[in-house]
């Protein structure tokens, strides 16, 4: 069975799609700055470090896919300077390392299958975004820019490249459903500003369904949005959660937003942003979401 090495393994996209693979009979590597006990044989860890750019190469010549999923949590803290600086390091350093090591080593990497973000397109008006549309000039769409420039360059060492922009993430598990759920652990159903802005969402496991599909699939190849086919409003995402999770025990509060630019500066813009984002070019591979509605999704994810 093939081996796939993951960076960002330990993250939550990682961890999920870790099990899966394992599930799945493949055997997988972690690269990490840490070496953690592993009781199953097929799951190992090796050692990198962005800042001396040292990877393990034997662990690298192990693999037959590369899933590069690495990148400082854009949403962790305020965006200073230093932090902006740090979430595009994450990104573009670890991709060039990732380059540099297979352009130096004989190694037989089929394909490298990447992540990048929603957050490369500009605020939805009444456009819905396409995989070919250009990146919004802020700093979240410059970021992903060179974030997926970084790794498009390991074309030219004549590997297969996938790259998925993904939405919002749904997952009990972290990311911005945990976040979501905390107020309403204490009965309130909050909504961010006016709740209008469009979000464009995938179910945990269908995210991981399309790393998974690109593996297996040697015709995917380039530039895919993972996102399910129905964006919905903010205050929708979070009502259908509230009803899901609490039935009619909670009550529905808003955060103006001028009281989100107080608490997170510029990273308010992007909570606030609304952008509809297209699944058509990943759903006109044969790919089929398990959880293609809110209503879907929410319901899997609050099951009782």
């Amino acid at each position: 069975m093939d081996t796939v090495l993951i960076t960002g393994g330990t993250g939550l996209v990682g961890k999920a799609l870790t099990q899966l693979l394992l599930d799945r009979g493949y055997k997988v590597i972690i690269l990490s700055r840490q070496l953690p006990k592993s009781d199953n044989p097929r799951l190992s860890y090796a050692q990198w470090d962005i800042a001396r750019q040292t990877i393990d190469i034997t662990a690298l010549q192990q693999a037959d896919f590369i899933v590069h999923l690495a990148g400082a949590n854009v949403a962790d803290k305020r965006w200073s300077s230093a932090r902006k600086k740090e979430i595009l390091d994450s990104r573009t350093q670890t991709s060039q390392l990732l380059f540099d090591t297979l352009r130096q080593h004989p190694n037989k990497v089929k394909k490298i299958i990447s992540a990048s973000a929603t957050g490369y397109y500009g605020t939805y008006t009444d456009k819905t975004f396409i995989e070919n549309d250009t990146p919004a000039g802020d700093f979240l769409g410059s970021t992903c820019a060179a974030w997926e420039n970084s790794v498009l360059q390991m074309s030219a060492l004549g590997k297969q490249v996938v790259i998925f922009r993904t939405g919002i993430a749904l997952s009990r598990d972290g990311g911005a459903l945990k976040e979501f759920y905390k107020p309403l652990k204490l009965g309130f159903a909050t909504i961010l500003g006016g709740g209008e802005q469009w979000i464009s969402w995938i179910h945990i496991q269908d995210l991981v369904r399309l790393y998974f599909n690109a593996i297996v699939n040697d015709h995917l190849n380039g530039i895919y949005n993972a996102v399910a086919p129905q964006p919905v409003p903010h205050k929708e995402l979070i009502m259908t959660m509230a009803r899901a999770a609490k039935g009619k025990s909670f009550i529905t509060t808003y955060v103006p937003a001028f009281a989100l630019k107080l608490a997170l500066g510029e990273m308010s813009e992007e909570v606030l942003k609304s952008m509809k984002v297209s699944s058509q070019k990943i759903q006109n591979t044969g790919f089929v979401f398990s959880y293609p509605t809110i209503q879907q999704a929410m319901e899997q994810l609050f099951k009782k």
